[in-house]
């Protein structure tokens, strides 16, 4: 399962996603983000599903790897559905098992949120699987980077929001290995109550936890030794340019808002 988060990974290939402005992309991200809240009901997310597997199919990923980012969020969908659709308010009732009952209000807010957070997953994964993390760090510095008139450190925050995105998928095949190992040595992760299986994950998280900050301490010391000085003074290799084909994902988007709120209008 945790081989399966696809948040922070980066799949190399050539594509018209990958090659967009990466500061394009990240405030394309946080547009698609503010549209899924907009909205109204569950018939109104028929345009982000068309225009996420749109924005799939011209970054050439796999639809088998979209899809399987849900996976390590399961639980947490299923939980998000059953508390939604039995402890819902509504007057409409569609069935009652004793102290349970399910009203049509409570099937549909169920649908609605669970849909809500499939999409707002599969739209941020987008954006890690089709740009490389240096380039991101590029993205969001020169976003912020305004904000150095106040002294606000904005290649700092670039960077280690870029390192932490980017130790995602490490750490979760560090946890699946320990874990692996673990249960060789006859760990039970699965079985029995919930603090048993809570005390069951204290192996798993101490290691986990020396080898995060190991692994810490050996890229501090890499970047020290390449005489790593932050932003002031840093050229880069690319230059980042926006062109034609940036203003058509711009206008993209801006189609999407139009559709949503119009199905949110008359819908």
């Amino acid at each position: 399962m945790l081989r399966d988060i696809t948040l922070g990974q980066y799949y190399p290939i050539d594509s018209p996603v990958h090659r967009l402005d990466p500061r394009i992309k990240i405030l394309l991200t946080m547009a698609f983000i503010v549209c899924v809240f907009l909205v109204g009901s569950p018939l109104g997310y028929l345009p982000i599903a068309a225009y996420l597997a749109w924005a799939t199919w011209m970054a050439r990923l796999p639809a088998k790897m979209m899809l399987r980012s849900m996976r390590p969020l399961r639980i947490l969908l299923i939980f998000t559905f059953v508390l939604n659709l039995f402890f819902g308010t509504g007057d409409t009732e569609l069935l009652r098992l004793g102290f349970i009952r399910v009203t049509q209000e409570g099937l549909y807010n169920a649908i609605h949120f669970s849909l809500r957070l499939i999409f707002l997953v599969i739209g941020s994964s987008l954006l890690t699987l089709t740009t490389p993390p240096v380039t991101l760090t590029d993205g969001l510095e020169s976003l912020v980077s305004p904000l150095k008139v106040i002294k606000f450190p904005a290649h700092e925050m670039a960077m280690m929001m870029t390192i932490a995105l980017r130790f995602i998928p490490t750490l979760a095949e560090e946890a699946d290995k320990i874990m692996k190992a673990q249960s060789a040595r006859g760990a039970d992760f699965t079985s029995g109550s919930l603090k048993q299986r809570a005390q069951a994950l204290i192996p798993l998280l101490v290691p986990l936890f020396v080898s995060a900050f190991r692994r810490a301490g050996d890229l501090a010391m890499a970047m020290e030794s390449r005489c790593y000085r932050g932003g002031e003074g840093r050229t880069r290799l690319h230059v980042l340019k926006t062109g034609r084909k940036d203003w058509l994902a711009v206008a993209s988007i801006a189609v999407l808002y139009a559709v949503v709120l119009l199905m949110a209008r008359y819908v």
